[in-house]
């Protein structure tokens, strides 16, 4: 008799696992507390998975021999409680495509930086003709990509609440690209248990491994000193021109026992300080992938970020309007403001979310002619930089904003939406607020040059 598998949770993650354990041969039931999403459900109903939606039959769930739950459910929900009291083994499905595949693991978590860096790798891997799939918190879940068919590599990008449901996952190769306070309701708000569900990561990787990491970050760094750590240890620096992948002020040096090579930030698509921690982070897993130096340079040079990241959607009379609807807190303003040398017209507001602008206060002076407010209420944004810039204009409409733009900028200039706030006040989400952005400017480009 085929063993009793029950998946909680019927998204990506939980709609994978179930692809793959029916592929397997196993006797599947899926469970979802909310509403399938239709296309999760066509999937189950054509493979003949059974399921349930709107409830969770605890007797039904109770009888499992390995119960697969999505990363979104805690440990602390009743049934998962339940389950461990009756001795039930639980994975995330992560684990569970782990178990399963047969290439090597590319593993790539942190709080910021990590979808950039995980695309980036995988980009340059399918450029230099490896099998590689990319999967996890970008793209399609690990155990789908399994259930389709065999790779070589697996580039995943991984979050914390993944990590929590492994048991034997070892990447071949692990990215940390850094530790900053997140998601701590999670963690009963200790910085503790969060940094300890990142080292997840490393957990079971040996010798033959190797661990990638930001050298600079501070919360890191202190866990690295505290910690055994098996695999090699590639550290990457901003600063630190000793440290084996380092950047020297001029380009980035990478060095790998006899191998040593330089690549230029202009080499690459890439712009901003923060984009050359990720870039040598992906080119590192690269190179250990055994990937060519010519071949790495070639691929940097195609790259196409993932959208409403410093996103350069067009030039309007010289004029370029740049797309970071990503940036919902002060942290990515940081980055995207220090990604630019040219007088900037810069475009925020929306759900504050306690933010401190004295972190960009300098920058803002330094850089900023024109702040447009686009929010229902923009009185802090106002009060904080009236008096710091030149001009303050507001609106609640994106096709205003765009005119708006181009009446304050010169050319030579950039428009950087790059907003420091949630987005729900007027949209569905960043990037409900990033495409309408998108779609407005290239509406206005075609306006200008008609």
């Amino acid at each position: 008799m085929s063993k009793k598998i029950i998946i909680l949770g019927a998204g990506e993650s939980g709609t994978g696992a179930a692809l793959l354990a029916k592929a397997k041969g196993f006797d599947v039931f899926v469970s979802d507390q909310g509403a399938i999403k239709d296309k999760y459900k066509n999937e189950l109903v054509s493979e003949g998975i059974s399921f349930e939606e709107g409830m969770h039959s605890i007797e039904k769930i109770l009888s499992a021999e390995l119960i697969i739950k999505s990363p979104g459910i805690p440990d602390k929900a009743e049934i998962i409680k339940q389950a461990k009291a009756k001795g039930i083994e639980i994975i995330d499905e992560l684990e569970f495509g782990f178990r399963y595949l047969t290439g090597k693991v590319i593993a790539i978590t942190g709080t910021n930086g990590k979808t950039t860096t995980t695309l980036l790798t995988y980009h340059l891997l399918q450029t230099a003709g490896l099998r590689v799939a990319l999967a996890g918190n970008v793209g399609e879940s690990l155990a789908r990509k399994v259930a389709m068919g065999s790779h070589d590599w697996y580039v995943i990008e991984i979050s914390s609440f993944q990590l929590d449901g492994t048991k034997t996952f070892r990447p071949e190769i692990g990215i940390l690209t850094n530790i900053t306070p997140d998601h701590l309701d999670r963690y009963d708000y200790k910085m503790e248990n969060y940094s300890n569900s990142k080292f997840q990561l490393v957990r079971n990787m040996t010798e033959s491994n190797y661990f990638i990491y930001y050298a600079d970050d501070a919360v890191t760094g202190s866990e690295i000193a505290q910690r055994t750590i098996s695999p090699v240890k590639v550290p990457v620096s901003l600063k630190q021109t000793a440290t084996q992948v380092h950047y020297n002020g001029e380009q980035m040096v990478f060095q790998f026992g006899e191998t040593s090579f330089t690549i230029k930030q202009t080499e690459s698509t890439l712009k901003g300080p923060h984009n050359l921690i990720n870039t040598m982070a992906a080119v590192s897993a690269a190179y250990l992938a055994g990937v060519k130096v010519e071949s790495i340079k070639a691929g940097l040079k195609t790259f196409v970020n993932a959208p409403h990241r410093l996103e350069s959607v067009a030039t309007i009379k010289g004029v370029e309007f740049v797309n970071d609807s990503k940036a919902t807190n002060v942290d990515s303003v940081v980055y995207a403001l220090g990604s630019y040398t040219q007088p900037l017209i810069w475009i925020a507001g929306g759900i504050d979310k306690g933010n401190d602008y004295n972190i960009i206060k300098a920058d803002v002076v330094k850089k900023v002619k024109t702040l447009i407010c686009l929010g229902n209420d923009n009185n802090k944004l106002k009060t904080f930089f009236g008096g710091l810039v030149p001009e303050i204009k507001e609106t609640q409409t994106v096709k205003e904003l765009v005119r708006l733009a181009l009446e304050s900028a010169r050319k030579g200039d950039v428009v950087l939406l790059s907003p420091a706030c949630a987005s729900f006040d007027l949209f569905k989400n960043y990037e409900d607020r990033g495409n309408q952005f998108r779609e407005a400017v290239l509406e206005l480009k075609r306006e200008v040059e008609s």
